[in-house]
Order: structure tokens, then C-alpha cells, then sequence
């Protein structure tokens, strides 16, 4: 296919999903992961990885950090992030069917080992097939989009073995259906730091340092002390892209931390 020819929208929509669920840093023409998916919708690496950095220019969190990409995102770029951002959920289904249009036969991505997907758990029972492979669909895209966002590692201890880490929901899944998907309704945690955020024992203060509870700190309890306590008041790592939305964590403050 002609680098002249314009994209088409399933090609645009396995370019924005691919944007989605890979670190800013590997946005380059000579990633594996690039060049399969190239290949798989019939363009260059190199075109691919012109269209990831064009992407990459609508998103606030890049621009603000004054990488701009190449700044050549077209009206449809600009048309598809709005979309996106207005219905995650959404994009994330037609962007799995668009990649099976090209040939993909799995949930397509770039990790290969979060297929288990710690984390919150969706009750199935009496869902139909239809249901569950929508869910999964959707809980594999906000993972992957999340856990990229922070270059696989915890956003409060560092910890980057993806099998330990959790894309954790901000506003609880069960609470607001309209940003279940959204990768800034999400924090890269470990999996202790993920529960603990969940019951209310941590939360984001606004200038996005980490609270502890002292409801449950005793001077007895040194790994409490040690795992927990000890990272009050410190700076959390902020993504390279989605970062979280400033709303959700007020939410989480006022609703679910134990103050």
C-alpha cells in the first residue's frame, strides 16, 4: 500500500489501540511489536510509528511535558481521539474486531503475560458469551493501556514485575460505568498497594502524594509500617500518557479513604 494512500479507519483504530497500549518509549520504527502490526494492516514501520508520534501530539500528558511528537496529526487523528475519549468502551470493542479484519486471531496488544489480569473481579454468572468476551475485551485494554502508561512499574514503590502489578480502577468499576475503560480512571499499582488503595487505607492527595490511613497503623506492625506507612507524603510516579484525572481522585479522597 502506497505510504501516499490515506489511512483507512480500521487501520486508524488499530494505530490509536497499538498508541494506547505502548510506552511512549518504544514508539519507533524498529519495535517488534511496530513492525508486526505494520505488517498486519499493510503499512511501513516507519509509517506506523510516524502515526503513533502523531497521536501522541493530542495527548495532553505528552505535549505538557513539551514532547510534541511530529505535530502532523490529521482531521481524522484529531476525529478519532475525541471519539475515543468520549467512549472507551466502545473503541476499545471495535478496535478488537478491527484487528481481527486484518488477521488477528487474539486480543491484540503488547503485553503477553497479563492474560490472568489481577485485579477486581467481574461476577459472569448468567452472562452470555457475547457479555463475557465484550468484558474481557475491555478489562484486557484498560490493563495493558494503564499499566504502559507507567512503563509497567508501580507508581508508589517502583515494583515493575508485571505479574505483581494491577491496573487499579480510581472510582470503583461498579460505581461509574462510563469510565470503567478510561486509562485516567486508573493507577499502576502492586498488588498490596492496589487492595490497600481499594479498601481506603491509601489515597492520591492533589498534589499527587501518596496519604496513608492511620487507622490501621500500630507500632507493632512493622510491615504495615514498612510496606505502607512508610510511603506517606512521598511523590508517586506519574505516567507518560492518561494521567490520572484530578476529579476521580478527589472522588476516591472523599468516598472510599478511611481519613
Amino acid at each position: 500500500m502506497s505510504a501516499r494512500t490515506g489511512w483507512t479507519r480500521q487501520q486508524l483504530l488499530v494505530a490509536f489501540n497499538l498508541y494506547c497500549q505502548m510506552p511512549f518509549g518504544k514508539i519507533h520504527f524498529s519495535n517488534p511489536e511496530i513492525i508486526k502490526y505494520a505488517e498486519l494492516i499493510g503499512r511501513t514501520p516507519s509509517a506506523l510509528a510516524m502515526k503513533l508520534s502523531n497521536i501522541a501530539s493530542l495527548d495532553p500528558a505528552i505535549t505538557s511535558t513539551g514532547r510534541k511528537g511530529l505535530e502532523g496529526a490529521s482531521a481524522a487523528d484529531k476525529a478519532m481521539w475525541k471519539e475515543m475519549q468520549a467512549d472507551w468502551e466502545h473503541f476499545a470493542i471495535e478496535a478488537q474486531y478491527a484487528a481481527t479484519t486484518f488477521g488477528a486471531t487474539t486480543e491484540f496488544g503488547t503485553a503477553t503475560d497479563d492474560m490472568s489480569m489481577p485485579g477486581e473481579i467481574v461476577d459472569y454468572t448468567g452472562s452470555n458469551k457475547i457479555v463475557q468476551t465484550t468484558t474481557r475485551i475491555g478489562q484486557i485494554f484498560f490493563r495493558r493501556s494503564v499499566l504502559s502508561a507507567y512503563n509497567y512499574q508501580c507508581c508508589i514503590t517502583g515494583l515493575s514485575v508485571p505479574k505483581l502489578l494491577v491496573a487499579s480502577h480510581i472510582i470503583p468499576w461498579r460505581v461509574d460505568a462510563a469510565n470503567r475503560l478510561n486509562p485516567r480512571n486508573g493507577l499502576c499499582l502492586s498488588m498490596l498497594h492496589d487492595k490497600a488503595f481499594d479498601a481506603g487505607i491509601i489515597a492520591i492527595r492533589e498534589d499527587m502524594t501518596v496519604s496513608v490511613s492511620r487507622k490501621h497503623a500500630t507500632n507493632a506492625d512493622h510491615f504495615f509500617n514498612s510496606a505502607l506507612l512508610a510511603y506517606d507524603g512521598k511523590s508517586i510516579a506519574l505516567p507518560e500518557k492518561f494521567c490520572p484525572f484530578s476529579e476521580f481522585l478527589a472522588y476516591h479522597r472523599q468516598h472510599i479513604f478511611e481519613a
